[in-house]
């Protein structure tokens, strides 16, 4: 039986700005990573997002950032490594005392954005948010892009971590994702999504946008919650994997390896 975890990125709006249907996606995923201020969300709403992921037993994780709220998060920071440990170790206690009061706890560490993409090829910054990490707690998983370097330096600090994959990003060969400055780095069409992501579930693979096939060993699949038809293209990937024979369940139950 193939089991498999969805994760969205929830809570990215801030005051009386909102960005996607957070209610709607967490009626979908099994795992939420909620922003922690720095690059989107607020107390109070990030509270409730919480409040509904608790009511629907839905994992929550840390979804942590460079400082950078006015670029949500998507330009790179050239912060000391000191500096960057402690921003993460921050968010994730800012998002932990949140999500205890509203009856849930943090169960993982998800970076975001450019933290994301620059972290996923090693060096000093991943080191940053690893030490971080292990610092808060070292049995808390991180999740990564599969294949990723940070996913290896994390491994062999001792952390649990989750190799993820993503719904609507087109793949390069060499198994990165497509710079979102280029034309057709994000998907929108939900069957053409849903199809991928089964793909990838059960067949281990997907393909870049030469035609080649990347092989894909993934615990997590990512849908973004903010995309222009996000709901639509999660509730398809949902129907397509239960179509399939594939069990939903979020990864911290599944494996964390």
């Amino acid at each position: 039986m193939t089991t498999i975890d969805l994760n969205a990125d929830l809570g990215e709006g801030f005051g009386r700005w909102t960005l996607g249907d957070d209610a709607a996606m967490l009626d979908v995923v099994t795992s939420a990573n909620v922003a922690c201020g720095f690059h989107a969300g607020d107390p109070l709403s990030l509270r409730s997002v919480l409040e509904q992921a608790a009511a629907r037993q839905v994992s929550v994780g840390a979804h942590v950032a460079y400082r950078d709220l006015a670029g949500f998060g998507r330009r790179y920071v050239d912060a000391s490594l000191d500096e960057l440990a402690a921003d993460v170790i921050y968010q994730i206690g800012a998002l932990a005392a949140l999500a205890r009061a509203a009856g849930t706890t943090v169960r993982y560490v998800k970076p975001h954005g450019a933290l994301y993409n620059t972290i996923a090829e090693g060096g000093p910054h991943a080191e940053a948010v690893v030490q971080a990490v292990l610092a808060v707690d070292p049995g808390l998983p991180v999740v990564g892009l599969a294949g990723s370097a940070f996913l290896d330096l994390a491994r062999d600090a001792g952390l649990p971590v989750v190799a993820e994959a993503f719904a609507d990003r087109a793949y390069a060969a060499d198994g990165s994702l497509v710079s979102r400055r280029l034309p057709g780095a994000v998907l929108h069409d939900p069957t053409e999504i849903a199809q991928r992501v089964v793909a990838m579930v059960t067949g281990g693979a997907v393909t870049a946008v030469d035609g080649t096939s990347v092989p894909i060993d993934a615990a997590s699949i990512c849908l973004h919650g903010d995309s222009p038809g996000a709901v639509a293209a999660a509730l398809a990937v949902r129907s397509a994997l239960g179509s399939a024979g594939v069990v939903l369940a979020p990864f911290a139950a599944v494996r964390a390896a």
